[in-house]
């Protein structure tokens, strides 16, 4: 059954599924679609040409479909959607697409916004994301299903994290992250691998060993990048882990692959 609190402010347009919760004093825009079952704490407010999936569930003081922050912007007709069992806590903020991204940013499924957290204009954030207490994301950015950023990191505009892959608190991560990967750092380097991440979310020992050689072996110091990836491809070329890593470092991106620290300190 739909409960709406009187005192919330629904504009004429909104679409609001089975069985929607709106709690006191939240706001909700004409251009707004809410899934069956979605449910709203007090004072939230949802704007612009937003979709909320089924079952997801947004907490006080949220800002959802709001005007991005991109001073580009001159109010074209831009999208956010976001999936189902979504959970958008306290502060949040998410913002639609603009004309420099494609008109739309999307969320996928079954992730966790924690206090504060920030998703830019023209962000496409996978499955099974987690960001943590007051973690942004710039525009254009790119994150993986399963990928968890850290409490108070910051991702640089058009950066890709890969799937599976840990930023650690307070990092600035100014460069592509692999899938997998782990980054921790003021300017943030690459650690490493996920290896906690893999074995919560049971990869298997043969799994994880062959994702650790072929790191050790993508990120060796002799020869060239290219060259590296060849090495790996023509060892693992069945393995679908591998591989993910091997397009993610192929694939053409405005931001360079992020390195480890080089031995000599560099």
């Amino acid at each position: 059954m739909t409960d709406i609190h009187p005192t919330a402010v629904i504009e004429d347009g909104a679409k609001l599924g089975a069985d929607v919760q709106v709690g006191p004093y939240c706001v909700i825009g004409g251009q707004v679609e809410l899934g069956d079952g979605v449910k709203l704490h007090s004072h939230v407010v949802v704007g612009g040409r937003t979709t909320v999936g089924p079952e997801s569930e947004i907490y006080p003081f949220a800002s959802i479909g709001l005007p991005p922050q991109d001073l580009k912007f001159s109010g074209e007709d831009s999208e956010l959607r976001i999936g189902a069992r979504v959970r958008i806590r306290e502060h949040v903020t998410m913002n639609p697409g603009t004309s420099g991204g494609g008109l739309l940013t999307s969320v996928g499924d079954d992730c966790l916004f924690m206090v504060a957290s920030h998703v830019a204009h023209d962000c496409v954030v996978g499955n099974h994301v987690i960001l943590a207490n007051n973690a942004t994301i710039a525009g254009h950015v790119h994150v993986g299903d399963f990928a968890i950023i850290g409490g108070l990191a910051a991702v640089h505009q058009f950066v890709r994290i890969g799937a599976h892959a840990m930023v650690g608190g307070m990092s600035g991560v100014e460069h592509d992250l692999i899938p997998y990967g782990s980054a921790m750092g003021e300017r943030a380097r690459l650690r490493g691998l996920n290896l906690v991440g893999l074995q919560r979310r049971d990869f298997s020992r043969d799994d994880i060993h062959h994702l650790r050689t072929a790191y050790r072996l993508l990120f060796a110091q002799e020869g060239t990048m290219q060259e590296r990836v060849d090495d790996v491809v023509a060892l693992y070329a069945d393995n679908e882990g591998v591989m993910e890593v091997v397009d993610f470092v192929r694939e053409k991106s405005s931001r360079a692959v992020l390195q480890p620290k080089s031995t000599n300190g560099a």
